[in-house]
């Protein structure tokens, strides 16, 4: 889920991986915004700080558990969780929790020398690295037990569903290499950078072949939106991405994990990994961050949502599918360093020991710890299609058996009151969505004091976090049940439909059918309600 491609690339390269939305012109904050006072459909954070002027408030730990987040940020680094009773450097266990020089957080993609996995497979990789010497020779009239039966067909499902990915990638792979070699000569042959290029140059340029007309067409096009620039930056995204699905992430013979240097089968171990909560590509989970808590008030960057926040960085996420016990082991790090707000902007479409996650998922719920987890990107209904982690409970046949009282799912909004509010790559679903938040063009951080506009329902859930971690450092009193309540019960209802993906084409709904609370989640009215609730209990 941490890659979505470039519209109109998707568009022109390939359809059925396209996503076609308009993005508005809208400010950069606009996600704080109230639709009422500034006309773009954000969650009305600034006005329900004027509920809480001369409130005092605690600070809130938020553990973001991601691809890891560069704790020296400008905006980030006054609002980063800090490990007091740890020396940095010494390699000691200075606390004694198990980790030694956790100063920022916890990495479990890593060793103690110091190496970090980057890359890793998607987890129908991976299973059908497991099942394959098994099955892959079975016919329908082998005899198999029960079990073995449930697997062959869940193996067969895993290999259409793989084949599908490969072609995909191989098709993108070629295309979007060459479409960027055609685009490097005709920028070469301009004799400017990317930066420089302009409408009027490419209209003065004369093509040498089909491939650069095609080019050119898309390029000026971009232009006119937001710039070549822009476009070259999607356009190498897009052929760094496929060149990953290839070599690491379909790759069946490519496995990482011997980097770790755990013994992977043991789901019950817990400390490995390092210190170095940054890793070697923290642009997601920096973005994740300063969504949720970046500095607010001081005069650069942006604001996050909540204002007395601390980060708590734990990197399990690779450039890949996470696997679920670093799932596990991150949730439970947090839980244990004092999170009461856990971020999971991630997801895959298969799980290896879901069990292991949902042992980490009632230990937080035992701990009143929020999860806020993503919906994920693939324009799906995830009350059919699967996105891991989820809030369901589940036995050894994959029955549900219960469901966490402490998670809310979050699919993404635009900005507009139109029929384009809900983000065409969101996914959604009655059960198993509970609100939707800001998702599209969200302005936030990004290494190295950068910032950065990105989409994703990743972006949504640390929209909800930061209200999540807003209540609870406002009303510390409340729990998570309660906070989860709250933002449920106060969601801005939308009395219009929305556009939908359903297969191959669209169609119009409203948000109450494809969610549980049918809105877009409310910072004024969750810290009306808030308010009500404490003065209740007290």
């Amino acid at each position: 889920m941490r890659f979505k491609l470039s519209s109109l690339i998707g568009a022109f390269l390939l359809p059925f991986l396209s996503f076609g939305q308009t993005k508005k012109s809208t400010p950069p904050n606009w996600f704080n915004l109230d639709f009422q006072t500034d006309g773009v459909m954000g969650i009305s954070t600034e006005k329900a700080y004027e509920l809480l002027k001369g409130k005092s408030s605690t600070p809130t730990i938020v553990g973001v558990l991601d691809g890891g987040v560069d704790f020296a940020h400008e905006d980030l680094k006054d609002v980063m969780w800090i490990n007091r009773q740890e020396v940095a450097g010494n390699g000691i266990d200075d606390d004694g929790n198990g980790y030694i020089d956790d100063i920022y957080g916890w990495n479990f993609l890593g060793n103690s020398s110091g190496e970090n996995v980057e890359h890793d497979n998607l987890e129908v990789t991976r299973l059908i690295r497991i099942y394959e010497p098994k099955y892959v020779s079975v016919l329908p009239s082998t005899p198999l037990t029960e079990m073995e039966r449930r697997e062959f067909v869940a193996y067969q499902q895993m290999v259409a569903d793989y084949t599908t990915k490969l072609d995909q990638a191989n098709f993108g792979n070629v295309n979007y290499s060459r479409l960027k070699e055609e685009l490097d000569q005709v920028i070469a042959n301009i004799g400017k950078q990317p930066e420089e290029i302009t409408l009027s140059d490419l209209n003065d340029y004369k093509t040498t072949n089909d491939r650069q007309k095609m080019i050119l067409r898309i390029s000026k096009k971009e232009v006119d939106k937001e710039g070549f620039e822009k476009f070259y930056k999607d356009l190498e995204e897009g052929v760094e991405y496929y060149k990953n699905q290839t070599e690491y992430h379909l790759n069946k013979s490519y496995d990482s994990r011997s980097i770790v240097g755990d013994d992977y089968d043991n789901n019950t171990e817990r400390f490995y990994g390092n210190g170095d909560v940054k890793g070697p590509d923290a642009d997601h989970g920096t973005h994740v961050a300063g969504i949720i808590g970046a500095k607010r008030k001081n005069g650069i960057g942006i604001d996050g949502v909540a204002d007395n926040v601390k980060i708590l960085a734990v990197r399990i996420v690779p450039d890949g599918d996470e696997r679920d016990k670093d799932v596990a082991n991150g949730i439970r790090y947090a839980v244990d360093q004092g999170a009461k707000v856990i971020n999971m902007s991630f997801g895959k479409g298969y799980a290896y020991s879901k069990s292991t996650v949902d042992s980490a998922v009632k230990y937080a719920e035992a701990k009143d710890v929020l999860l806020i987890h993503a919906a994920g990107n693939d324009a799906q209904n995830n009350d059919i299609e699967k996105n891991y982690p989820t809030k369901y409970y589940t036995d050894s046949l994959d029955a549900i058996v219960g469901e966490a009282s402490n998670w809310i799912t979050v699919g993404a909004t635009s900005s507009g009151l139109d029929n384009e509010l809900l983000a065409d790559f969101s996914n959604y679903g009655y059960k198993s969505v509970d609100v939707f938040a800001p998702g599209i063009k969200i302005n936030s951080t990004m290494p190295e004091s950068k910032y950065k506009e990105m989409d994703g329902t990743s972006m949504a859930a640390p929209v909800v976090s930061g209200l999540a971690a807003l209540i609870r450092s406002y009303y510390p009193e409340l729990s998570a049940q309660e906070v989860k309540n709250i933002i449920l019960k106060t969601v801005t209802k939308v009395d219009k439909k929305v556009k939908v993906k359903s297969g191959s084409s669209s169609k119009k709904v409203y948000l109450d059918e494809i969610s549980v609370t049918g809105g877009i989640v409310n910072a004024y009215k969750a810290i009306q309600e808030a308010e009500s609730y404490s003065k209740n209990k007290s």
